[in-house]
């Protein structure tokens, strides 16, 4: 573990573990990318590069993968929903179905989307506190919305019991023991946007990436990047760099100690991200390939929102947070220190999965 001054002057923590960097995994199913594209409306998502972040942060290149028009949804998720319930449903042939799951944002409202096109009915189960536009987006896919009194784990668990009725399925995006399908399906969903950013990297010209940041909760979409990169031949990849809310940093917790801990969570506008508990099938991926982890503040999050906003790119708490996480390690005391701990140079490629869009997450910026 060590410690580096941020930009507003606050210790942030932050870990690098240079050993991940030599593991090696198998690559998600090559059917995924061709069941997205077949969904209607499909097609990839922007890459965009920024120049003016590649000075700031002094690397060659800088480019974000902007998930705010997701299959017309302002998230990444529908990529790993959408797959666990076409397989979840090929499952269930007969009689009703209800989709239940938990949430604290994006992912309950596309299952209730996922549930209305495939007419079936969806049941959603919420924190306590949710923000109640985020609440009334989910109702108004046509779910059932159940709010808890209590964390996002609270609802979980509730949702995991409610999913116990005959006509019910879980379709939840993190795993613990007895539950690993359907969120490993999830995560194989995600592939499509690891596939669509090296493609749209290639076709910019540009070499393949020094840095891929993620932002992460419960650590499904991050799980989903190091399978990726950590299966490919080429050697070495890119340094891969979790990003969390310091009020939420169960990943990072977890890989000081070498071992999987839960924290308590506090509030943050980084609602998406606000999870003390890693889904279980992540937690052995992140540990063996997962480069480098950092926390960052609302405040953070925030200026990086704004900043993504005046260059075009709309990008809410959670997904700035990749922003904010790469000037956490490459700006400041110290930065030279980092780069070459990541094995980064001036002309380094870096790319920023901005996984939100300001229309899913309510919160107001600080």
């Amino acid at each position: 573990m060590r410690e580096k001054t941020s930009p507003a002057g606050g210790a942030v923590p932050w870990l690098v573990r240079p050993s991940a960097r030599s593991w090696h995994c198998a690559p998600a199913p090559a059917e995924v990318r061709n069941f997205h594209a077949s969904l209607p409306g499909y097609t990839p998502t922007p890459l965009t590069e920024l120049p003016p972040l590649a000075v700031e942060l002094g690397v060659g290149r800088v480019f974000v993968k902007d998930e705010s028009a997701r299959l017309g949804l302002p998230a990444f998720k529908v990529l790993g929903a959408s797959w666990a319930v076409h397989l979840a449903l090929a499952a269930r042939t007969r009689g009703p179905v209800t989709l239940v799951c938990a949430t604290d944002g994006n992912h309950g409202r596309i299952v209730a989307r996922l549930a209305r096109l495939h007419d079936r009915r969806a049941h959603v189960f919420v924190p306590q506190d949710i923000h109640p536009d985020t609440a009334a987006a989910i109702a108004g896919e046509g779910a059932a919305v159940t709010r808890v009194p209590g964390p996002y784990e609270e609802a979980v668990r509730r949702a995991d019991e409610a999913a116990r009725a005959p006509d019910a399925v879980l379709i939840q995006d993190t795993a613990w023991e007895g539950y690993e399908t359907i969120p490993g399906w999830i995560v194989q969903g995600y592939s499509t946007l690891c596939a669509e950013t090296d493609e749209q990297v290639a076709a910019a010209g540009a070499a393949p990436p020094g840095l891929v940041a993620v932002p992460v909760g419960v650590g499904s979409l991050a799980q989903a990047v190091v399978t990726h990169y950590c299966s490919r031949t080429t050697t070495p990849g890119p340094a891969l760099l979790s990003v969390e809310p310091e009020s939420a940093a169960c990943l990072l917790a977890s890989l000081a100690r070498d071992a999987p801990v839960d924290v308590g969570t506090g509030e943050t506008t980084m609602a998406g991200l606000n999870c003390g508990t890693l889904s279980s099938t992540a937690w052995p991926v992140l540990r063996a390939g997962l480069d480098a982890a950092v926390t960052v503040t609302d405040t953070d999050s925030a200026r990086a929102s704004r900043d993504l906003a005046a260059l075009g790119v709309s990008s809410g708490p959670c997904g700035a947070a990749a922003l904010a996480g790469v000037r956490a390690l490459l700006t400041g005391d110290g930065a030279g220190e980092r780069r070459e701990r990541l094995g980064l140079g001036p002309d380094s490629v870096a790319v920023l999965l901005s996984t939100e869009g300001t229309a899913a997450n309510p919160h107001s910026l600080p």
